[in-house]
């Protein structure tokens, strides 16, 4: 088999590519991770063409001998306090086969690469406290916890459904 890893930031358009974003965004969804559940049917229908509308929205595929192991999405951002667009990584998944080859490092490479691109001052991501393998993934590429002060602790966050 070839183990040869490719990262490509998804054309939403494109028939493969988006087939295999739902797919792993579907996985993703089915894992207890993220939330246990499939993906809603309004995903499946219109997700890829509300993600190509979007503006500053971007997805970073992975293929391990050219089967789509990996995805990251991402959103164009800003931060006051930096004067700059950021980066938020909103879902980072691998398939299980494919964990521990190194494919969220190389994502997060070209996720970096496109932020750089993009004049971005930094890259924000959530993360479940619990999940521990994630963080130790995150810490390796640079991530960690964020906080302006330590007197005040760490950032959390925060949702409100509409």
């Amino acid at each position: 088999m070839n183990n040869t890893v490719e990262t490509v930031i998804a054309d939403y358009r494109d028939a493969r590519q988006g087939a295999d974003l739902l797919a792993l965004l579907n996985e993703y969804a089915l894992d207890p991770c993220g939330g246990g559940e499939p993906l809603p049917e309004i995903c499946h229908d219109a997700l890829l063409e509300r993600l190509a509308a979007f503006p500053g929205a971007f997805s970073v595929l992975a293929y391990q001998g050219g089967k789509a192991v990996g995805l990251v999405n991402c959103f164009m951002g800003f931060s006051t306090f930096m004067c700059q667009p950021l980066v938020n990584i909103h879902d980072v998944t691998v398939s299980p086969s494919a964990r521990g080859a190194g494919i969220c490092t190389l994502m997060f490479e070209k996720v970096v690469a496109e932020a750089r691109a993009r004049g971005c001052g930094k890259i924000t991501l959530e993360v479940l406290e619990k999940n521990l393998p994630a963080q130790a993934a995150y810490r390796k590429v640079g991530f960690k916890p964020y906080a302006l002060d330590e007197e005040f602790g760490q950032a959390e966050f925060w949702q409100r459904y509409l």
